[in-house]
């Protein structure tokens, strides 16, 4: 499975700002592209996830794409198919490009991207501090504005299986993490930690659904 360019606007669409009198900051999307994301027949006639991928911390596009494409590997067992996804590189101020729950706040309201959103961050100022973070609807009812968003620093390892197991707290709602050998949810990310069982991927595609994450019937 490849993910590749299949489409281009413009270098510069727009800058987003709010009430210039509350002095919010400017963001402005620079490139923004939709990746190919061609499935194995076997996804066909199952669940559609379409994704929003965004560059605020300087990385490497190619890094962004073929993470995508390994966490679709991964996702394709739950019968899950990438549909789409969309990749933006948005130049925001040096107090946006880390993680931390206020600045975020204000970027992912201003920005309104259709989610699951993942935001591919410079670093983190949370406390404690992660390499990556997912904020579904049960973790988000003090920060609504993050709901269904992942939110990845520079320097998190195995990129694609953290993405796809970030994606699956986002899908099911929980932040739940698993014991058994193996599995993707497992605490620590590994290049051995690729499966999801059964029941996991019932209540990704039920929760999925439900919360309008997840499109089910692709053709």
């Amino acid at each position: 499975m490849a993910i590749g360019l299949i489409a281009a606007l413009p270098a510069v669409l727009t800058g987003i700002c709010c009430d210039a009198a509350a002095a919010t900051p400017e963001f402005h999307i620079e490139a923004r592209r939709v990746l190919d994301t061609p499935a194995p027949a076997t996804d066909r006639g199952q669940h559609a996830l379409t994704l929003t991928l965004v560059d605020i911390g300087g990385w490497n596009e190619a890094e962004i794409r073929e993470a995508a494409t390994v966490a679709a590997r991964i996702l394709a067992q739950c019968s899950l198919r990438i549909t789409e996804a969309e990749w933006l590189r948005i130049r925001v101020p040096a107090s946006h490009r880390d993680f931390h729950t206020p600045r975020s706040r204000e970027l992912a309201q201003a920005l309104g991207l259709r989610k699951p959103t993942v935001y591919f961050a410079a670093g983190t100022r949370q406390v404690p501090a992660f390499d990556a973070e997912a904020i579904g609807r049960g973790n988000s009812r003090t920060r609504p504005e993050l709901a269904d968003t992942v939110w990845i620093a520079r320097g998190a390892r195995d990129l694609g299986i953290t993405l796809a197991h970030e994606l699956v707290h986002v899908l099911m709602d929980s932040g739940e993490h698993v014991n058994a050998p193996g599995n993707l949810m497992a605490a620590e990310t590994s290049p051995e930690n690729t499966r999801l069982t059964p029941a996991q991927c019932a209540r990704i595609t039920a929760t999925g659904t439900r919360n309008g994450l997840l499109q089910p019937g692709v053709d």
